[in-house]
């Protein structure tokens, strides 16, 4: 289920609720069970679902990771939250902006809907804002004509999980922010060039030859911004079944 769909079922029921326990001022349900007990079900369960509805819509969100598009800096199985006001406080179901708050920086993580499908959230890496114009060349990334720096690293707690002979693991930096990638050898080079437009972001995986992004799709519309990814609150390794407790409570950078 996505997130749409799971406010709008938030929302329908806070409905229903609402109607029921005005109809029971209207006292034409007395002596019907039935309804007494739904009514009576009402009033419990509207302030819980008032507060799901509030830290959803508006502080945060919980999201799975499903795919290592993301490598090395989110894993697979990993759970993660995201701020739901960084980038504006927006209704639920309708996603109209009340408040403006901030934009979205270089090198943010952001969830977003996919604007090919907007039911489905993708996740990525924020590397354009409106006006930018990226170059990706030979595997290196230049933000208006600047090259990021990459070092190599190996150091990484599930280095394992992910990487073999062909894949690469590097430090890349735009100086305001660091952040580890993956680059896979025996994949070819896709030198392109864009210039982001306005109120739209350019965003790639870290997992730089393994990630559906901007690259390929094209950019990310401001009013598809769902939020920014800060923290893993719990990770599953698939495979063996088991918690990857040194991942839990770790900040998303």
């Amino acid at each position: 289920m996505n997130s749409i769909d799971l406010e709008f079922i938030l929302v329908l029921l806070i409905v229903i609720s609402i109607l029921l326990i005005i109809f029971n001022k209207t006292k034409i349900n007395k002596g019907n069970k039935f309804v007494n007990w739904l009514i009576y079900q009402a009033k419990s369960f509207l302030p819980i679902l008032l507060i799901v509805l509030f830290l959803r819509s508006f502080l945060a969100e919980p999201f799975r990771i499903p795919s290592g598009s993301m490598l090395p800096t989110l894993l697979i199985g990993d759970y993660i939250l995201v701020n739901k006001y960084e980038y504006g406080i927006r209704l639920p179901i309708t996603k109209s902006k009340l408040i403006e708050v901030s934009e979205p920086k270089r090198g943010d993580v952001v969830v977003f809907r996919y604007p090919g499908n907007e039911k489905i959230n993708f996740i990525k890496r924020v590397i354009g804002i409106p006006g930018d114009t990226i170059r990706y060349e030979n595997k290196d990334l230049y933000v208006n004509n600047v090259k990021y720096k990459k070092i190599k690293s190996n150091e990484h707690k599930y280095l394992n999980d992910f990487l073999r002979e062909e894949i690469e693991m590097f430090t890349e930096s735009n100086n305001n922010k660091s952040y580890n990638i993956l680059n896979d050898n025996m994949t070819p080079i896709n030198d392109e060039i864009f210039i982001v437009p306005e109120e739209k972001y350019f965003v790639m995986g870290d997992n730089r030859d393994h990630s559906s992004d901007s690259r390929y799709w094209g950019f990310v519309p401001n009013e598809n911004l769902v939020g920014k990814a800060f923290l893993v609150w719990m990770s599953f390794n698939t495979e063996n079944y088991s918690f990857k407790y040194n991942r839990i409570g770790n900040s998303i950078k």
